[in-house]
């Protein structure tokens, strides 16, 4: 049986704000305006190193139960949030997006749903819509086989939308809108200042899940969202290095032993063909990279038959000597003129070799910021392994409650999303590498949200 819980006696409505001043004057005067949610609460604000002048707006502004707390640099959501954790004076701390407008019963709900929870419960989320109240942004979320999530049906009308009812399970919280016990939190080990941002609040769930807490919904909570408002700031391309990065880092910790070992090789086929994709289809040159080296003049194993078309062509180690009559005419015809001209020329200046494509094409160039933000990625995993499997460990060693448990609540999904992805996810070869015993939904990125046109 679970531990009882002592009743929550006070929320932390925590807010993190960068360079926001413009949408904190909209949400913090909606918290000004909220319902009594039958206990104390208070507001704490995380300056996040701004420089829309924030800070200084706060301190002059008198703004009912709302501190300030600065920090001269942007910490990041994660370790962001973390140090407001830490400042906060509630036993439950509720995360909001600093551009929300929490409707006036927000808090009421988050604290009703849960006083009403069992024990065991450790969060609640919330419901967002959009800024006119028509389109749903987050009600349930899904979690991929390699670590990334989704909102389901995000963008879709709420006349349509499938919002999940009270009470009812969710693998994760959404970090803009969730009520959580902070004694839960901290044990958990808060949000991994590692991320930054993005996944983090999917890691958490996994985590709380794993240590045999859950996490409910609570549709009466709801806040209307300015959807990427702010993480627009960051820019596309630092998100990309965000999302692949955490997607992996969740995997790799959250897996429980036995199953990640067997998702692994999939796991890894899946983040090289994102990245081999967008380093081929989008950089100049990079047609060389297609070249085998091993199948043609490169390396002398495309020899060419005798003059009278008989007889059993020469083996690749007899090619003739260059300055040969014969050696000259199989290596015209195996680099091309316009090779063989540059490659003689360098010669007799004494020139190195230059990296040229068999047609004379210029080298592979590195331009693409996708394919830099996926190398970036690759980059930080392979220079933190053992600080990560530190983190994998502790986590492992509160697990309570296994992945096939939380799997059959909640099957990860497998969704193309990314260049390459629908073409690699057909393939009978990566096929092979998912494990029998996982449970996988298979959609498309149409069937999980409203696309944009």
């Amino acid at each position: 049986m679970s531990t009882p819980q002592k009743p929550i006696a006070k929320i932390s409505v925590a807010v993190l704000s960068w360079n926001g001043r413009r949408h904190l004057e909209t949400c913090l005067a909606a918290l000004a305006g909220q319902d009594d949610p039958g206990v104390d609460w208070e507001v704490l604000v995380l300056d996040n190193g701004s420089t829309d002048g924030t800070a200084d707006w706060l301190r002059a502004t008198v703004l009912p139960r709302v501190r300030l707390i600065a920090s001269p640099v942007n910490l990041g959501f994660c370790a962001g949030n973390n140090r407001l954790v830490a400042e906060a004076a509630g036993d439950a701390v509720a995360f909001l997006n600093n551009d929300t407008r929490p409707r006036p019963g927000w808090l009421k709900a988050l604290a009703a749903a849960l006083a009403a929870a069992p024990p065991d419960v450790a969060a609640v989320s919330g419901q967002i819509v959009d800024w006119a109240g028509e389109r749903l942004d987050f009600g349930r979320g899904a979690v991929t086989f390699d670590g990334h999530a989704f909102q389901l049906d995000f963008r879709r009308p709420l006349t349509v939308a499938r919002v999940p009812a009270a009470g009812e399970e969710l693998p994760f919280a959404c970090g803009g809108n969730m009520l959580i016990r902070r004694a839960s939190f901290l044990a958990a080990g808060g949000f991994d200042e590692d991320y930054f941002a993005y996944l983090e609040d999917v890691d958490l769930g996994w985590r709380l899940w794993s240590g045999g807490e859950r996490i409910v919904f609570a549709p009466e909570a709801v806040v209307h969202h300015r959807s990427s408002a702010t993480s627009d700031l960051l820019g596309l391309y630092n998100r990309g290095f965000l999302f692949e990065r955490n997607a992996f880092l969740t995997a790799y910790k959250n897996y429980e032993a036995g199953l990640w070992e067997r998702i692994m090789p999939a796991l890894l086929l899946t983040l090289l063909s994102r990245t081999q994709t967008l380093l081929l289809d989008h950089n100049p040159g990079t047609a060389t990279l297609r070249l085998d080296p091993y199948a043609g003049h490169i390396a002398n194993t495309a020899p060419t038959p005798p003059e009278d078309g008989h007889g059993t062509p020469p083996s690749p180690v007899q090619l003739p000597p260059a300055w040969t009559w014969q050696g000259f005419k199989v290596r015209w015809r195996g680099y091309g003129p316009g090779d063989f001209l540059r490659r003689g020329a360098r010669k007799l200046l004494g020139v190195a070799p230059a990296p040229l494509a068999a047609d004379g094409a210029q080298p592979p160039s590195l331009t693409d910021e996708r394919t830099i933000a996926q190398l970036r990625a690759l980059s930080w995993l392979l220079g933190n392994l053992d600080r990560v499997a530190d983190r994998r460990a502790a986590i492992q060693a509160r697990r309570k409650r296994s992945d096939r448990e939380i799997f059959a609540r909640f099957p990860l999904y497998l969704v193309p999303t990314y260049p390459g992805d629908h073409a690699l996810f057909a393939s009978p070869g990566f096929q092979a590498w998912l494990p029998a015993d996982l449970p996988l939904v298979s959609k498309s990125l149409e069937e999980i949200m409203e696309m944009r046109e």
